[in-house]
């Protein structure tokens, strides 16, 4: 037999072995740790009996759409805007985003009339431009709304803007991008500024009431000491005169409790007073008295910021560890004189993305479940759940304790190897 051969072999009686321990591990969500969750358990109980808002009012009763008042301000700071231009709801940014498409494809945003579905005549579709690998909850929603996806390659500064400038230019019926703009959902990258100029030039090219949904999941969530600089849509949109195509939005979900933050959207003062409007006719206003411990709790930038720093904590020996695992069990190895993957290096956010050789993520996912580790189906990065090269795979280290992750990664490097000798070996090399 060759070298390979026994390789292949040697791995297999390992994998065996592994199988027989029955091992029930799960890298599949970005989900925080209970540990992370306990940082803000002082929500609880922190009004002390005092339901007051800043205004006066009082956070049990109804009412409030836009928010409270001092909610509406730490939203402006956390996403670099004004109060008047922000609107908080409830615990979900996923929402908001599914609520804010759903209006304008059915309800329209400036009257019934502008509604993106009247555009589409016959067999046509209102399309998105899809940033891929990207976020599945996102491709999710258009799915939901038979909204058509386009994917848009990514690279190292963001998305390849050449494409997505060229594809608004010709297709007035593209009404909207989906955009995780730092720390991107899978791969962690952070948009270039350059990128983010271009952004907020997209209104000047596209067809009507086209909307950048600018998901800014990940603003404060570092890992490093000097972390990246995000230039602000919101401040080069106004610069253009394109503030109503920017739809910024942010959330507590990974800060405080994930279950039972505050959600929060800024754009332009007409868009936020059509979307509250909309919103108004389904709800009398949203949960204001979380709204207030909220800010109770957190109190300004530099509150949330220390409690970051408490998180960093917690994942970044997380990150550390998978990264060890990688670069230990898969550098420098090769098969067919080519590495068997390579992998994101995140400043921050909540993922590391692995790419195989061509063709092999379903198999490596494959192989995992088998072994008793759960990973986030191949696919699950690209619209309609197909990754054109089946080489993308979303691994995420929050959830699991550091000890689960030293056994997740094991499997994972080994399954790895095994599915590239495997491929290597039914091709004839």
């Amino acid at each position: 037999m060759t070298n390979a051969a026994d390789r292949r072999q040697a791995l297999l009686a390992e994998y065996e072995n592994i199988k027989s321990r029955q091992l029930n591990l799960d890298l599949t969500r970005g989900k925080p740790a209970t540990a992370q969750l306990d940082l803000s358990n002082a929500l609880d109980g922190i009004l002390n009996g005092d339901y007051r808002c800043a205004d006066g009012t009082d956070a049990r009763n109804y009412g409030g759409g836009l928010g409270i008042p001092e909610a509406r301000q730490f939203a402006a700071d956390y996403l670099e805007t004004h109060p008047s231009q922000v609107m908080v709801g409830g615990n979900s940014s996923l929402q908001i985003m599914y609520q804010y498409v759903a209006n304008a494809m059915l309800n329209g945003l400036q009257g019934a009339e502008s509604a993106w579905q009247n555009e589409a005549k016959g067999s046509e579709r209102i399309k998105f431009l899809c940033p891929a690998p990207g976020y599945d909850r996102h491709f999710s929603i258009c799915e939901a709304l038979n909204i058509e996806m386009i994917p848009v390659r990514m690279n190292e500064q963001g998305p390849n803007m050449d494409e997505v400038e060229q594809l608004l230019s010709q297709d007035p019926l593209i009404k909207g991008i989906w955009c995780v703009p730092k720390y991107a959902n899978p791969n962690g990258v952070v948009y270039a500024d350059e990128v983010v100029d271009r952004f907020a030039r997209l209104g000047t090219i596209a067809g009507a009431n086209f909307r950048i949904m600018w998901d800014n999941a990940y603003a404060e969530h570092h890992l490093s000491d000097e972390p990246p600089q995000l230039a602000n849509l919101l401040e080069l949109s106004d610069k253009y005169g394109t503030l109503d195509n920017a739809i910024v939005i942010g959330s507590t979900s990974k800060i405080t409790f994930a279950g039972a933050g505050m959600a929060f959207v800024a754009s332009s003062e007409a868009n936020i007073k059509q979307f509250a409007e909309y919103l108004g006719i389904s709800t009398i206003g949203p949960d204001k008295v979380n709204q207030l411990r909220h800010v109770r709790f957190l109190k300004d930038m530099t509150g949330l910021r220390a409690l970051m720093q408490e998180h960093r904590k917690i994942l970044q020996p997380k990150f550390e560890l998978v990264l060890k695992h990688l670069r230990e069990g898969l550098s420098g190895k090769t098969i067919n004189n080519k590495a068997l993957g390579s992998w994101t290096e995140p400043a921050g956010g909540y993922f590391i993305l692995f790419d195989t050789q061509p063709g092999l993520a379903g198999r490596v996912v494959e192989l995992c479940a088998a072994a008793g580790v759960k990973l986030t189906p191949a696919g699950s990065t690209w619209p309609y759940k197909k990754d054109p090269a089946n080489t993308n795979i979303r691994l995420a280290p929050s959830f699991p304790s550091l000890k689960e992750i030293d056994e997740a990664m094991q499997v994972f490097v080994l399954c790895v190897e095994l599915a590239t000798l495997e491929a290597s070996e039914s091709a004839g090399n």
